[in-house]
């Protein structure tokens, strides 16, 4: 049986680790990579796969099965999944939440016309953390859903920091209020704002001569990243940044919490967590499943944008539904 090759485009920290994901995958391969970096300053952990300039990508449509995207979702992904859609099946892990139906939108209307799949805002959450929340919904429908990030390195937040104006390097760490999260697992159901959820702590290495104040305001007032909470941003040397944030660990909780009976006073409560000690390459991981779904919707004849909510979960994984039936059920 052939292999399903793949591609990436953007070679930073989630194309590297989608490239590490795919060499566990053995009906995988790696088969060209696209970055707007100058070519020549890449090295990659794989053997024989060509680099190439981002613009050469719509000369390599023939040998490649699944296009995957790993560019930020702050200004990337916006471009990059629309224009891909219309020549790949894409995977992409687009995390502005308050922006996925508008984006879900445009990449359907796209994928559906040149008949492809783009699988959008894979990852641990959205992705797995979303699923899970349905699936909590569904089996406690009298309840409540909470999710809690962190402590860790929320990926697109930092670079979110890394594209203002007079910053030269930045990491933000998502902060459960743990208060909030006791509150949750007391089953108390306590009515929490997003403010009331999370801190967000940033840790920047301004450019010399950069405004200061200009680049905090800028960071506080950003929507969908900041503004909603409360923020704390630190200036560093560069020194400290490298010799303390240059790790990438992160996690969290999703809980539902509720009642069962005739008379509701059984109270239930469903949690999933992760620990990470790699965001993006756990986030990779995941990509790379959702891969292999992608490429098996296609064959099935099925086009336009996909969630992880349209997947089965039995086409992430090489076994057959026998063997699932047999080991998993």
């Amino acid at each position: 049986m052939s292999k399903i090759r793949l591609g990436i485009v953007g070679y930073g920290n989630v194309g590297r680790g989608v490239e590490c994901a795919i060499k566990q995958n053995d009906d995988m391969e790696l088969v060209a990579i696209f970055t707007r970096r100058n070519i020549e300053t890449i090295k990659t952990s794989t053997a024989g796969v060509k680099v190439y300039n981002i613009e050469e990508a719509e000369n390599h449509i023939q040998n490649i099965d699944v296009m995957m995207l790993c560019g930020g979702s702050a200004t990337d992904l916006m471009v990059q999944t629309p224009h891909f859609a219309a020549l790949y099946n894409c995977i992409d892990s687009f995390d502005t939440h308050a922006k996925i139906p508008e984006y879900f939108t445009i990449v359907d209307e796209i994928a559906k016309k040149s008949n492809k799949i783009s699988i959008i805002s894979t990852g641990w959450d959205p992705g797995l953390f979303s699923l899970m929340r349905v699936l909590g919904m569904a089996c406690l429908p009298k309840g409540c859903d909470y999710t809690f990030w962190g402590k860790g390195v929320s990926q697109g937040h930092s670079d979110a920091i890394r594209r203002i104006t007079g910053v030269k390097y930045a990491v933000q760490y998502t902060i459960p209020v743990d208060s909030a999260v006791e509150e949750v697992r007391k089953g108390n159901n306590p009515i929490l704002t997003t403010r009331q959820k999370h801190i967000r702590e940033c840790f920047v290495v301004a450019e010399p001569n950069a405004d200061l104040n200009l680049i905090e305001h800028t960071i506080k007032i950003m929507p969908n990243y900041f503004s909603d909470y409360d923020t704390i941003v630190h200036f560093i040397s560069e020194e400290e940044f490298k010799n303390q944030h240059t790790k990438m660990p992160h996690g969290g909780f999703v809980f539902r919490t509720g009642t069962t009976g005739n008379d509701n006073k059984n109270q239930q409560r469903m949690e999933f967590s992760l620990q990470l000690d790699s965001n993006p390459e756990f986030t990779a991981g995941v990509m790379v499943a959702y891969a292999r779904a992608a490429h098996h919707l296609y064959l099935k004849g099925e086009a336009g944008a996909k969630t992880v909510f349209d997947v089965p979960i039995g086409m992430l994984v090489t076994d057959s539904m026998t063997e699932l039936r047999a080991k998993m059920l």
